[in-house]
């Protein structure tokens, strides 16, 4: 009985660490959609949304089944309340990458970024994707170094962010307030995803060591 109870433990964690694939695959799809403006490929972002929201389901299923019917206590008690938190957090990641595909959706056959903030926007996508694809192996190899960098890349999405406020706010702003609120929002989606992706590294160190890494 002890290990089928342990079998379902490390269950739990196989479907976090699908969902992150999963999560991976709408945040990469959603930037090809911004930026090349192709509606087909911003729908199957839209659409694959739904596929992570029933794997969450079944994640908080089994794990409220692991609290009843084993009453859990320490280490295991703090691997299921946490995988609760990290599948939570997770969903949110997913519609954020929904989001920045229903932004290009709206501005379909434009583009919604404009061509000279292409270059911050890109390269917040780009960290956003890498700390998604790093932190699937936080989750499966539970590996507390691994998380810490996390940490250290979002340093750089802060200051990306920072510049997407510049350049929104700069004087010779020429491409109208539709464009300003696009991309005020798709750096506000890509700082996010990166925000859940250092909370969720954070909780797998909880996870292992006990103890929240200090900020």
């Amino acid at each position: 009985m002890r290990e089928a109870y342990y079998d379902e433990l490390e269950g739990v964690f196989a479907d976090l660490t699908e969902i992150t694939r999963l999560v991976e695959v709408a945040v990469q799809t959603a930037t090809e959609a911004l930026l090349t403006g192709d509606a087909e490929t911003a729908e199957r972002v839209i659409t694959a949304d739904a596929e992570i929201d029933s794997r969450r389901e079944k994640v908080e299923n089994d794990a409220f089944n692991l609290l009843s019917l084993q009453q859990p206590v320490a280490g295991d008690l703090r691997l299921i309340v946490a995988a609760l938190r990290i599948v939570s957090e997770l969903e949110r990641m997913g519609d954020l990458a929904e989001h920045v595909a229903k932004v290009a959706r709206l501005r379909v056959p434009g583009l919604a970024v404009p061509e000279d903030l292409r270059p911050t926007i890109t390269r917040m996508a780009t960290i956003a994707l890498e700390m998604v694809g790093r932190l699937r192996v936080v989750i499966a190899d539970r590996d507390v170094q691994a998380a810490a960098r996390l940490a250290e890349t979002d340093e750089e999405m802060d200051k990306l962010r920072r510049l997407n406020f510049t350049e929104l706010l700069r004087q010779d702003w020429t491409h109208g307030v539709e464009a300003a609120v696009d991309v005020a929002l798709l750096g506000r989606y890509y700082e996010r995803i990166a925000d859940h992706a250092v909370g969720i590294a954070n909780r797998v160190v909880f996870v292992v060591t006990g103890d929240f890494p200090v900020a």
